[in-house]
């Protein structure tokens, strides 16, 4: 399996109790969809490792009590800290306005004239607030992603139609009186 097959699921960020449980902090929004988990894959030295999973329970309402099959004090101590990841095809396909950031990646998002504001080059969620980052010929473009403005999406063509602010792109295509 390789990484770009897969999507970050969240980390094994500590032990619990003493026989070879871990616990796995899941990074989403829905933790609920992992409750009957049977399968993982945890990076290690770079390579995702399958680990099959014996028996889970819920730790947190975001973190998941796992015992792995053969699961040793060695292999525990292997994994703390480490990232876990899920193959992109256990995603639900999502339809409408919803969309999972990694699969928008090369968008190109258009004004509600459909004119072109630039291609999504990436996606910072590392913010309270969520935005894209696009390109615009040789201008890098900031998009916060707000449901609300989100018109539609046109997954065949890879494009994404939103209605702006005015003036938004001008903060990043019009020159300043100071840059003058």
């Amino acid at each position: 399996m390789k990484k770009e097959d897969c999507y970050f699921l969240g980390r094994i960020t500590r032990r619990h109790g003493l026989q070879g449980n871990v616990i796995l902090k899941l990074d989403t929004d829905q933790p609920e969809f992992y409750a009957n988990l049977a399968s993982v894959f945890i990076e290690i030295n770079g390579l995702l490792v399958p680990f099959f999973i014996e028996k889970r329970s819920w730790s947190k309402y975001d973190a998941l009590n796992l015992f792995f099959k053969n699961s040793t004090e060695t292999l525990v101590n292997q994994i703390l800290g480490k990232e876990v990841y899920l193959p992109l095809s256990t995603l639900p396909k999502l339809t409408g306005k919803q969309f999972y950031y990694h699969e928008v990646i090369g968008f190109e998002i258009l004004d509600e004239n459909q004119e072109s504001c630039g291609v999504i080059q990436s996606i910072n969620d590392q913010t309270a607030q969520h935005y894209f980052l696009l390109k615009l010929g040789e201008t890098e473009i900031i998009i916060p992603i707000i449901k609300d403005w989100i018109l539609a999406i046109d997954r065949e063509n890879k494009k994404i139609s939103m209605q702006l602010p005015e003036g938004l792109l001008d903060v990043f295509l019009v020159p300043s009186k100071k840059d003058e």
